[in-house]
């Protein structure tokens, strides 16, 4: 149990530690445009993501596939451009593309990047067994994403609060859309600026 307990650790600290502030950054555009009384689509987005970086995770501890590093520290920033110019365009997402249904698929490829990211650094940590190393680390990143979301929530309550006061004035966007714009483009400056130092060629 306290083998079990010591994966646990690592993966919590993994994705909370300030090393582990690319997943962290992802997480935060993905629950950019949600409120509360969304979090049924918000949880089945946090669902997918988590299924894609878990199937990743296990094929590449287990030796089934292996990944370059460099390819995949670029494309985890990259994963998180894309969040966010999907942020900034969809506007109406009833009106999207499979009525903006399509996200949790787009959550669960983009964890398939994060899960190789995960693995490698994973990977090195493994002697003979596997299996409790990659379930506790799992349960780690879970716990970890979960007081990430928790914490995501309350900065975006406090972002929403400070923009009640332009609820009534004519001609902006809603506090939602203002919200959504400037905490995707700050984190999209962010994560360009990542690629482009991880940038393998």
């Amino acid at each position: 149990m306290s083998e079990m307990w010591t994966f646990v650790e690592l993966g919590f600290r993994h994705i909370t530690d300030i090393q582990g502030l690319d997943h962290i950054l992802f997480l935060f555009a993905l629950a950019a445009i949600y409120r509360p009384r969304d979090w049924r689509s918000a949880l089945l987005v946090v669902t997918a993501f988590t299924v894609g970086h878990s199937i990743t995770l296990a094929l590449a501890v287990t030796g089934a596939v292996r990944l370059p590093t460099a390819i995949i520290e670029f494309l985890i920033p990259v994963t998180i451009v894309a969040t966010c110019i999907e942020n900034i365009l969809v506007r109406d997402r009833e009106k999207a593309f499979w009525g903006g249904n399509y996200r949790p698929v787009f959550a669960a490829v983009f964890g398939l990047v994060h899960g190789a990211g995960f693995a490698n650094y994973l990977r090195d940590l493994f002697v003979d067994r596997i299996a409790l190393p990659l379930l506790g680390f799992n349960v780690g990143i879970e716990l970890g994403q979960v007081a990430v979301l928790a914490a995501s929530a309350l900065v975006l309550f406090a972002v929403d609060r400070a923009l009640g006061r332009l609820r009534n004035v004519s001609g902006w966007p809603s506090p939602l859309r203002i919200r959504v714009l400037a905490v995707s483009s700050v984190v999209m400056l962010v994560a360009m600026r990542w690629a482009i130092e991880r940038t393998p060629w």
